[in-house]
């Protein structure tokens, strides 16, 4: 019987909370949609044509009145006919930015932090970039192409099946601020005495013209 009682007790609490715990979960959900693409990259190296396939993944965080974006890559894409030391490869890549606006945004990211061997696929390390709408809507983020330098020469590897987007988010753009109305010509009093000035100093002048003419004039007449 206690334990009946203690049962109905607990069912309004319950449901209170589920009902204060609901609108919380709602309002937390992003309006945001990620998913991992593979991306089939078919690259230009100076030893000859390569291709391979990664899984990307690109994050945004929100900073200000902009987004820090990273792009993930998963497995590596190219590689080297000889060993890369540490620090001897810089990547860097394009995010196409769709649906709201079009637009790019470049990324980049750390040298590699340990050596690369040689014949092994280069893992890529997260790239980072800054994109600030400047349109609101729902826009979309899709790998672009990936540039890889390292020991003096240029990797170039360009996305070769039509990847869909890694990322779709709903944004507020800045807009941009208005333009300054032109400044309007001045007039009154300011004018006046700008122009009483000006022609004050007219007459300034042309007086001390003509006293340096009479004292010429005057010094001639003697005898």
């Amino acid at each position: 019987m206690s334990h009946r009682k203690r049962s109905t007790a607990l069912a309004p609490a319950l449901a209170l909370a589920w009902a204060l715990a609901g609108p919380a979960v709602l309002l937390a959900a992003p309006a945001a949609r990620a998913a991992v693409v593979d991306v089939a990259y078919a690259c230009v190296t100076p030893i000859g044509d390569k291709s391979a396939v990664s899984p990307i993944d690109i994050k945004a965080v929100k900073e200000g009145a902009g987004y820090k974006l990273t792009m993930s890559f998963q497995k590596g894409v190219s590689s080297s006919p000889v060993e890369l030391g540490k620090g001897a490869m810089s990547p860097s890549a394009v995010i196409q930015v769709g649906g709201a606006e079009k637009a790019t945004v470049a990324v980049t990211g750390p040298p590699n932090p340990e050596a690369v061997p040689a014949n092994t696929p280069i893992k890529i390390t997260d790239l980072s970039g800054t994109y600030t709408p400047k349109k609101s809507g729902k826009v979309t983020f899709t790998a672009g192409v990936l540039t890889i330098k390292a020991l003096g020469t240029t990797t170039t590897c360009t996305p070769g099946n039509g990847p869909g987007p890694s990322l779709e988010l709903d944004v507020t753009g800045s807009g941009g601020a208005p333009e300054a109305p032109e400044a309007l010509p001045q007039t009154g009093p300011t004018d006046s005495a700008l122009a009483l000035g000006t022609l004050g100093a007219t007459v300034l002048l042309t007086g001390a013209a003509g006293v340096l003419w009479l004292t010429r004039r005057g010094g001639r007449a003697r005898p």
